[in-house]
């Protein structure tokens, strides 16, 4: 249901009703009429021998009416924000009221404020404002505006947060003193028309795609001296201000910036080649140093020869805008990277015995190749932020259902946005991911939503759980140790020395006979997110070249862990003293103990999940620069 029109003068009247012009204390009633008397009364009272300044009994002078309007804890005070010009008709309604009259009221105002009034139609009734100098219309509801219903008095119009869509009824007459015209925040879309008065234009924050037009559209216009154009997708280029600069060659002011006698130098004969430059937005994403990571992996029991055996890895996830031709096609909505075989082999030295890892090593490589293999299913796992495998046609719906509690929100893209990810890394008190990516896009409208809406930033654990293929497996490593025991016991009885080597010899023989086989079967990755946030990316639409930060996620890190994860770091400086004989403790091994014994005496002050996240929008610095970047 469409809401019906509201015109400008229908505005006018409800907001001066709402100044209650003709109520207490203004106006005229019991509380001032002696002083509006007809002149007939004014004549007869003047035989009356007393003091015309002496109020009648019942009614208030003017100074106390005037305090209770001027006063801001006055009931009858205007709200704050409210312009001066209601403010003068107010004390004018205390000391004149007769003078207000229609009359007085369109001669009177040079600049009418109409900001949220819901006005969606600029009527002709305007026109009686005939000193009318300053109309501002902002946060209303107006799509066109006709020039034809516009004081030619007018010098400044204002438009901002309307739904203002072409200028041509603005531009067909508009009127012939206009200097400034504001039209920010609409939703313009194509090139502006002459406006030869023009000396100030504001265009910020719409939706100006062609940047080549609007300039050659704007060259006429000889006055033109400030203009805003920062927060339209054609703002996003990397060659935009020194394009606008070069081009406009009388421009002094951009986007609220100076234009400096050095960057007319620097961008000089750029805009000769506006036809030959891309239009397209470059975007560098940064992600270094993930920080506070708790090391799950000492929570988990000791593996046995049958596992699982257990490996942990780590990554940031961050959603972009896809463009339709480059990022979605190459990398299939995802950058999933597949966990290298020495990182694996790096986590495994960490968390599990050397005995262990002797006897899987060989079956390791040939479960990497089956995690290679299902790379495309790992990816579509990442962005469902599903664990389970993706369900076929012929799964049942209770199969389905069951499914769907897996589902993290937080792992799945927003709306129009491909979800991106580092490269997997094991744990360690500082992760550095070394991540970096460019984005060029050339679908500019979908990108200015995105950088208004902001990116998220994730950082998740993924936990992959790895079985021996077989059960011929399970009964050689049983054998494996029953061989094992046997040499034990007799060991302990004080058996001939002879015969252990024998036997052990013997025990040898049978591993090579029952080799473990080389498979490894991988369960689906188990993801969970450690931490999630938003990145606001709104300042590279008002003309910042970087967004820095660092995502802060809170504590998730416990006692409990940190205490484990040190004493099996402190392991380490143990083995390698008994290995090469040296009796000096590692530099750094005491003051690490010493930070576990302050953990029991409330000192514990664990470190934050934190991972560094930087967005760049590339800039040309010279017209050299677009020029070369032109040829690349």
């Amino acid at each position: 249901m469409e809401e019906p029109t509201r015109t400008l003068s229908a505005a006018v009247r409800e907001h001066l009703r709402q100044l209650c012009l003709r109520e207490f204390p203004c106006g005229t009633g019991s509380w001032n009429k002696s002083r509006f008397l007809p002149q007939t009364w004014r004549t007869w009272r003047e035989l009356t021998p007393r003091e015309e300044e002496a109020a009648s009994p019942g009614e208030e002078t003017r100074e106390a009416l005037l305090d209770l309007v001027r006063s801001p804890h006055s009931p009858w005070a205007l709200l704050e924000g409210s312009s001066k010009e209601d403010h003068f008709l107010r004390e004018l309604a205390i000391q004149n009221p007769l003078r207000l009259k229609d009359t007085f009221f369109y001669s009177y105002f040079k600049s009418l404020r109409m900001v949220n009034k819901h006005v969606s139609l600029v009527d002709k009734d305007l026109l009686k404002f005939t000193k009318l100098e300053e109309l501002i219309l902002s946060a209303n509801r107006i799509k066109e505006i006709d020039a034809v219903n516009l004081p030619p008095t007018l010098k400044v119009l204002e438009l901002y947060g309307n739904e203002v869509t072409s200028m041509e009824c603005l531009c067909a007459r508009p009127p012939p003193c206009l200097q400034h015209l504001g039209l920010g925040h609409n939703k313009l879309l194509g090139p502006l028309e002459s406006l030869p008065t023009l000396v100030s234009l504001d265009l910020g924050f719409n939706n100006l795609t062609d940047l080549q037009s609007l300039i050659a559209s704007l060259s006429t216009l000889q006055h033109l001296r400030l203009l805003v154009l920062q927060g339209n997708p054609l703002a996003l280029v990397p060659y935009y201000r020194g394009f606008t600069i070069d081009s406009l060659s009388r421009l002094c002011v951009l986007d609220d910036i100076t234009v400096s006698p050095n960057e007319k130098h620097l961008f000089r004969d750029l805009g000769h080649s506006g036809d030959l430059l891309p239009r397209e937005a470059q975007f560098v994403v940064t992600i270094g140093n993930v920080r506070g990571v708790p090391d799950t992996s000492v929570l988990d029991p000791e593996p046995g020869p049958q596992g699982p055996f257990i490996t942990y890895s780590y990554y940031v996830t961050y959603d972009f805008v896809e463009d339709e031709e480059d990022e979605g096609k190459k990398y299939g909505g995802v950058l999933a990277e597949i966990v290298s075989p020495s990182l694996i082999m790096e986590q495994l030295g960490e968390e599990f015995p050397e005995e262990v890892i002797g006897e899987a090593e060989g079956s390791l490589e040939s479960g990497l190749t089956t995690q290679t293999q299902s790379g495309e299913l790992e990816e579509e796992s990442l962005v469902s932020g599903g664990s389970a495998p993706l369900p076929r046609l012929t799964d049942s719906a209770e199969e389905l259902a069951k499914l769907r509690p897996l589902t993290d929100p937080r792992l799945c893209p927003s709306p129009g946005t491909v979800l991106f990810s580092t490269v997997r890394k094991p744990w360690a008190e500082v992760i550095p991911c070394n991540y970096e990516m460019q984005h060029t896009l050339k679908d500019l409208v979908p990108l200015k939503a995105f950088l208004l809406a902001g990116t998220t930033v994730t950082v998740v654990e993924e936990k992959v759980l790895s079985w021996p293929a077989g059960l011929p497996l399970v009964d050689a490593s049983l054998s494996a140790r029953k061989g094992k025991g046997e040499k034990n016991k007799k060991d302990k009885k004080g058996t001939d020395l002879n015969g252990g080597k024998e036997a052990a010899k013997d025990q040898k023989g049978s591993k090579k006979k029952k080799e473990l086989p080389k498979d490894l079967q991988q369960d689906q990755p188990i993801l969970r997110v450690l931490g999630s946030g938003a990145v606001v990316l709104e300042p590279l639409l008002v003309g910042e070249p970087l967004v820095s930060t660092v995502c802060n996620f809170g504590v998730i890190r416990t006692l409990e862990s940190d205490r484990l994860t040190f004493l099996r770091d402190s392991k380490k400086p143990k083995k390698a003293k008994k290995e090469t004989g040296k009796s000096k403790t590692k530099p750094g091994a005491s003051e690490k103990r010493k930070s576990v014994f302050s953990m029991y005496e409330g000192d514990y002050q664990p470190e934050p999940l934190t991972v560094e996240v930087q967005i760049q929008l590339n800039q040309c610095r010279s017209a050299e620069e677009a020029i070369r970047a032109l040829s690349l």
